[in-house]
């Protein structure tokens, strides 16, 4: 082991999220455009690099792996990759996970449990059909479905990640809470972010403010605020009278960044210290100028180095304020 990884601001490094490709088999209207033009694989990471970039990280103190996408579950290999680093749960990594629009579950959910993953957040943002089919294009909501009750079949616990859409899901909001406490799924609301090229007015039309749902909630339950962390920047509540806990990620209405301990790395091998901010690090170079991970590690450390504060999204003033222009596809869930 080698000393971890401490912010400026003292924080420790201890959750990585690696996006493993940056292709999806949906095309979510806050996520990606209706046409992409796809990164060429030369430029992807192998899935070799990835097992040592992932590694590396964890020999510097990350005790939290998240694989994500795009759609993590449409590379090829993935679940090769996946029981690779898995030999890390209990000696250096306490948790191995996924995000994914559970496309593809049905198909790995018995796996991703025997390989050691005991947990799966899935991208859910409607239970209307007509609805899922215009926000996802290409998605079908019974397939999503299908792969939520293999994953729960399985063993693995579900959290569902909705985000917060104005004119969109709103009038189902407490449906959506409803149907994951029948299920016995965690849910966690996210307001939408200003990341890609898919117009400033669009964007502030989708965006429906977390505490205003919040304030809805609050009209039919108790809302009992609760301390728990879980290495995220979710808040949670519990509701009083069903026992549910609800997350809520508010990069606008409430910067979450005092207590962030997470980096992510893009399936190029760039390094995001911060998911607001478009200062990274080249970690492809170094992984593929040496066989030794000596100078991959010194360039992680340089850039933990320079890891802010915190982000600039903001909405105010009906302007996108710190808008991205890359993908949220290309940075990582």
């Amino acid at each position: 082991m080698h000393p971890p990884l401490i912010d400026p601001f003292a924080r420790p490094i201890t959750y990585l999220r690696v996006s493993v490709t940056d292709r999806c088999d949906f095309r979510c209207v806050y996520c990606m455009a209706e046409h992409m033009q796809f990164l060429p694989k030369a430029d992807l990471l192998t899935l070799e690099e990835l097992d040592r970039l992932s590694t590396a990280f964890i020999g510097l103190g990350v005790r939290k792996l998240r694989i994500t996408g795009g759609e993590p579950l449409v590379r090829r290999g993935i679940m090769g990759l996946l029981r690779q680093v898995s030999r890390h749960l209990g000696a250096g990594l306490d948790e191995l996970t996924l995000t994914t629009n559970g496309s593809q579950l049905a198909r790995h959910a018995a796996e991703l449990a025997d390989i050691g993953v005991r947990r799966v957040n899935v991208s859910l943002d409607t239970l209307d059909a007509d609805k899922f089919a215009a926000i996802t294009r290409w998605g079908r909501l019974p397939q999503v479905l299908e792969g939520i009750r293999a994953a729960t079949d399985a063993g693995l616990r579900v959290k569902i990640n909705a985000v917060a859409l104005k004119g969109v899901n709103d009038s189902e909001l407490i449906e959506i809470v409803q149907w994951c406490g029948d299920q016995g799924h965690d849910l966690t609301f996210i307001e939408v972010m200003p990341m890609g090229e898919m117009g400033e007015e669009n964007r502030l039309d989708q965006y429906w403010p977390l505490s205003d749902l919040r304030a809805r909630l609050a009209e039919r339950y108790t809302l009992i605020d609760l301390a728990e962390r879980t290495g995220g920047p979710a808040r949670y509540v519990q509701l009083a009278q069903t026992g549910q806990k609800i997350g809520f990620i508010t990069p606008l209405t409430h910067n979450f960044c005092e207590s962030c301990n997470r980096v992510r790395v893009t399936c190029t091998g760039e390094l995001f210290m911060c998911l607001g901010q478009e200062d990274n690090a080249d970690l492809r170079a170094p992984l593929r100028a040496s066989s030794d991970d000596a100078a991959l590690r010194e360039t992680i450390r340089a850039a933990i180095a320079r890891k802010p504060k915190g982000h600039d999204f903001d909405y105010s003033r009906q302007a996108v304020a710190g808008q991205m222009t890359r993908h949220m596809s290309h940075t990582g869930g």
